[in-house]
């Protein structure tokens, strides 16, 4: 006896379905794997301690209306162990650019919105660092942007 294979509509929406559910996560994992490879390596070295931190603005108005701006680093403060390789990764949320300088320590670069900038360095002498934004370091150019390294 000859069988025959009947192929429905029902059959069809299905395979469509599998189908496209198949392409969408292709397309998550690939845009995930893109997302981490802009972020910095995603697993760094054995040994490297990995830090987030990212830019933020307050708003507020003055009493006469004014509008009042501050620019800031988060966290604001960071302890990291003497002796530590350290990866940080800085993510641009508020403002433009934000070229900076961790002073003490010849580390400098520039977050930009939207974007993740990785600095690498390690803290071999105890003490506290300053983390200075070039752009806002005056309260009338909305600053000062200063964040805080405590080398411990």
């Amino acid at each position: 006896m000859t069988k025959f294979l009947v192929i429905t509509k029902k059959h069809v929406r299905i395979a469509t379905l599998v189908l496209l559910l198949l392409l969408v996560a292709a397309a998550c994992l690939k845009w995930n794997q893109q997302s981490q490879a802009a972020m910095g390596s995603a697993d760094p070295a054995p040994g490297v301690k990995v830090y987030q931190m990212v830019t933020g603005e307050f708003e507020s108005r003055s009493p006469d209306g004014k509008m009042i701006e501050a620019y800031g680093w988060f966290p604001g403060s960071l302890p990291v162990k003497a002796g530590e390789e350290v990866e940080l990764r800085i993510t641009g949320i508020s403002g433009q650019d934000h070229p900076f300088v961790i002073e003490g320590l010849d580390v400098k670069g520039t977050v930009s919105k939207g974007k993740t900038t990785v600095v690498r360095f390690k803290a071999e002498q105890k003490g506290i660092y300053q983390i200075v934004c070039l752009t806002h370091t005056t309260p009338e150019q909305n600053g000062p942007m200063v964040g805080y390294i405590s080398v411990q």
